[in-house]
Formats: structure tokens, sequence, C-alpha cells
């Protein structure tokens, strides 16, 4: 694939679908708001699990182009570390840790690889977790994929700083085996005393087999890229979510079968069931803070004004 070389200060989206993503209308709203100058977007799209070749040239070509400031990583996270690390100049402690990159930056001509979603999935999980959630409940976490999502997630929930604020257990599922072996590899470096089973489950029926063990209370999350990246959804029609769940679906535009699925069930079961809206805006103001070299709030009402922004900008508010 030839790239362009950019005419202006460009930032750039590696992802599957990015021109439906809403970032190319909230992006120049953002952009203005930050102060950020004349600078410009481009998405690129590979197809998950894309040849190295090609993640390949697409890092030395940002590596190499003056006005290309850096780029934001989906569902290529871990494939595009695989690819390139030796083309990498820098490698920040977390992406070395979870093997994957989320934010590609530069620094004085240096390409620097980050791994921004362990701080990002953390901020959006501990905003709508109730208090103390896991110590007051015993309750488990049921991830569906085993890819950068869950890696991260998983890392931040075990981190022995969380005390007795931390799941009893956790199931990861995936459809394939070798990305499980990496989720166990770090959760091994991690050395937590939290048991984790990882299931191979390429079928819906399968998780909802493990679905059906989880207690009450418990986390489940689509960490799949079904209902954004491709149709459907983990889980059958028949899945039954635990009672007083926690029911997390971290795309929030799609086909989103999945959160139909607990919507349906909200009522009966008590869910508590969240989108990846906001999961989108932390991961997105992690990776501009980076790239762009700015400070941008986490919470409070900069961080309200920002979101308000994405909202606006979408139609959401």
């Amino acid at each position: 694939m030839a790239y362009e070389s950019a005419s202006k200060p460009t930032f750039y989206f590696i992802g599957v679908t990015t021109g439906k993503s809403s970032i190319m209308k909230v992006f120049p709203r953002w952009a203005e708001h930050l102060g950020l100058g004349d600078v410009a977007m481009r998405g690129v799209d590979f197809i998950p699990h894309d040849t190295p070749e090609r993640y390949r040239e697409m890092a030395a070509f940002l590596k190499s182009d003056p006005l290309s400031l850096g780029a934001l990583v989906t569902t290529h996270k871990l494939d595009l570390y695989e690819a390139c690390r030796d083309q990498f100049d820098e490698i920040d402690l977390l992406a070395t840790m979870m093997a994957e990159t989320s934010c590609l930056s530069k620094r004085d001509g240096k390409l620097i690889c980050h791994a921004k979603d362990p701080i990002s999935s953390g901020l959006s999980l501990d905003g709508f977790l109730p208090d103390n959630h896991f110590a007051n409940t015993g309750a488990e976490v049921f991830s569906m994929g085993a890819g950068g999502s869950t890696i991260a997630l998983t890392w931040h929930l075990m981190q022995a700083s969380r005390g007795t604020n931390r799941p009893s257990r956790i199931v990861v599922s995936n459809r394939s085996q070798p990305r499980l072996d990496h989720i166990r590899s770090i959760h091994d470096a991690l050395d937590s005393d939290i048991p984790v089973e990882y299931v191979l489950a390429p079928t819906a029926d399968e998780n909802d087999a493990i679905l059906a063990t989880m207690k009450p209370g418990s986390l489940i999350i689509n960490a799949t890229g079904l209902g954004k990246d491709a149709p459907g959804s983990p889980l059958s029609h028949a899945a039954q979510f635990p009672d007083k769940g926690i029911v997390w679906e971290l795309n929030y535009r799609g086909d989103l079968v999945f959160l139909d699925q607990a919507n349906a069930q909200s009522q009966e079961r008590s869910l508590q069931v969240e989108d990846g809206w906001t999961y989108f805006i932390h991961g997105w103001t992690q990776v501009i803070a980076e790239v762009f070299n700015v400070a941008i709030p986490t919470s409070g009402p900069g961080f309200d004004e920002i979101a308000a922004i994405a909202a606006k900008a979408t139609g959401r508010a």
C-alpha cells in the first residue's frame, strides 16, 4: 500500500472500519477545543490479523514522514506490536508487559510504542463499578475475547494495590488457542493469587455454558469485536446473565447484538448494562494527549466538557 506524505500535522487511526467511527466527527471539535491548530486525521484500515509486511510498511511510513505525528491502534494492537517491535526506537513499560501497542508517538524523530489501554480501560471501568464492588459481593469476571482489551482490563483488576476489591475468579474465553496462551503468559508474570481460567470457546454455546457458572454480581465483558468489526455476539440468544450482573459491551457503535441481549434481561435480572462510549473517550484522549503532548483531564468538569463535545458532535447528546 502506498502512503501519501502528510501536508499538515496528521494523526492516524489504525483500525478495521475507521471511516465509520465517531472519531471522524469528534476529532476536529476536540482539536479546536484543545488548541491543536491546523491538524488532520487519517484512517488506515487493515483486515484483522493482517500480514506483518503491511503493519511494517505503516510503521516505516509513520517513522519517516515528518508531518505524520502518531497513531491510535485498535483491533491490531497485538499483531502490530509483534510485527513491528524492532522498528520502535522506544517501548514503554506497559507495552513491554502487555506485548501490544495502542499508541504510536514521535519525539525528536524517534518512533515510540505505548500501551494506553491499561490506563484508559481502568479509568472507564472504575468510573461505573459500584464502590468496592468485588470486595462487597465476591463477584467474578468473564471476558470473552483474549486480545489487547482483555489483557489490559484483567491486568488492571488483578493489581495487588486494589486490595480486597478484586474479582474472586476470572474466566477468559477465546475462539483460538494462541491468544489464550499469550494472555496466560502475561498473567503468570503478575504472580497474582486470583484464579484465572483460560477456555477455548469457538462457539456461542460454549460461552453460554461458561456464563451459566458465574456468580451473582459478576462482570461480563464482550471484548471480541463482534458487533463492530464483525456481525453477531459471542453469546447465543439462550444465554442467561447472572443476577445483579454488570454487563459491559466494549463497542459503542455497530450492530450491538450483545448489548441488546443484556438489555432484554436487564429488568428481570437487575443488570447494570454499559456500552463502550466512555471507554471510547478515555481511549482516544489518552492517545491524543501523548501524541500531541497536551494535558487532558480524566475526570471532573474538564473531562465532562470533553465528553459533552463528543456527544454533541455525534448526536448522542
